[in-house]
Order: C-alpha cells, then sequence, then structure tokens
C-alpha cells in the first residue's frame, strides 16, 4: 500500500461525528446531494454517508494531503455514494460545482481566514435551493459570556498560529450569512462547548 493510500486521522473527528450525525439525520434532505466544505480527513463524510446512505456526499478541501485522505478513507469503506473530492477554496468564488441540496461545514470557521467564512456563505447561497440548509459546527463566542477554560485556551493557541485565526462572535457568520439570503434557523448545543448553527436558503 503506497503512502497516498493510508487516510490520516483526526481525534476530534472520531469524538464528534455521531452528535453531529443525529443533528444532520433530520435536517438534510431524504435525497439529494450534500456538499461538504473543508472535509480534512474525510472521517466525518465516510461516517454521515453509512448512516445516510440514501444521500450523494460530495466532499471537498483545498489540501491535497486532505483530498488524498479522503479518497483513501472512501476507498476503505467502499462507499459509492462518496463521490471523489474537490479543490475548493471556500475563499474563492470558483466552485467547481453548479448545484447542492445542503452544505455542511465542520470546525473551519475558527481555523482559517474570516475570508473563508465569508465565501463559505456566499458560494452556499449560490448553489442551494430555497429552504436548503447550510450547517456549521464549532465552537464560538457568545454575546455576554466568558469562553470556557478549555475554549479560552483553544482560541489563544490558534491565534499565536495565524492572527487571522480564532474563535468567531456567534452574530459574525449570522451577519454575513444574511448578506448572501441565509437565515439562521436553529442553534444547538453540542459536547465539549461546541454549537451547531443551522441556516436555510430564503
Amino acid at each position: 500500500m503506497s503512502r497516498n493510500d493510508v487516510p490520516s486521522s483526526a481525534p476530534a473527528a472520531l469524538r464528534n461525528r455521531e452528535p453531529i450525525l443525529e443533528v444532520l439525520r433530520p435536517l438534510l434532505p431524504s435525497t439529494g446531494l450534500v456538499l461538504e466544505i473543508a472535509s480534512g480527513t474525510g472521517e466525518h463524510v465516510v461516517h454521515f454517508a453509512r448512516g445516510l446512505p440514501q444521500l450523494a456526499w460530495q466532499p471537498s478541501d483545498p489540501s491535497p494531503e486532505a483530498r488524498q485522505s479522503i479518497a483513501a478513507w472512501t476507498a476503505a469503506e467502499g462507499l459509492t455514494s462518496v463521490r471523489a473530492p474537490l479543490l475548493i477554496d471556500a475563499a474563492h468564488e470558483d466552485w467547481p460545482l453548479e448545484h447542492a441540496n445542503a452544505v455542511i461545514c465542520i470546525n473551519m470557521t475558527h481555523i482559517s481566514p474570516w475570508s473563508a467564512t465569508v465565501g463559505l456563505m456566499k458560494g452556499a447561497g449560490h448553489i442551494i435551493p430555497s429552504g436548503a440548509p447550510v450547517y456549521l459546527y464549532g465552537p464560538y463566542r457568545r454575546p455576554g459570556q466568558e469562553l470556557e477554560p478549555s475554549n479560552a485556551a483553544f482560541d489563544l493557541n490558534l491565534r499565536a498560529r495565524n492572527p487571522e485565526w480564532g474563535l468567531r462572535d456567534l452574530g459574525d457568520p449570522e451577519i454575513c450569512a444574511n448578506q448572501y439570503g441565509l437565515r439562521l434557523d436553529q442553534l444547538i448545543e453540542m459536547p465539549a462547548n461546541n454549537l451547531s448553527l443551522v441556516f436555510r436558503k430564503e
């Protein structure tokens, strides 16, 4: 087996994939194509594809190493409902996909420049139909609340690595989404001080 055939693994993905799947079950359409932005190792998309086999899944990531890992996980699981990963940088407008029935994005907004979140909302707003969901997962700063110690330490670590990174104020993705025809529909508490944000296309 070549190095490119060996999938990568992220401990956080193993911990949060099942709680996220339980949120996605009633949220996603019964059929159609789900685009995942910033798929990372690919562990989320293969887990979701196993749990929701009636859907088609389109992973994507700007990293060649991530796309290799996604392809390796898909091959190892023998999943025909997961398409080959696309090169999509959320911050850029040239997405090689014209339509999706839902968009999901896990743990990206804090480990990327703000331009990536803006691009995510803009791109998703263009390719999903009215009423379709855009799902975000991760930690956020909440108005009037201090960050939990674990998230405060995480935020400091992120900003030390890259000053454009860091936990976002909860209202910022909502304001950005509104500019592209997306409205916040649900806010769901998740384990380990994370949140699920569900937007819908007007």
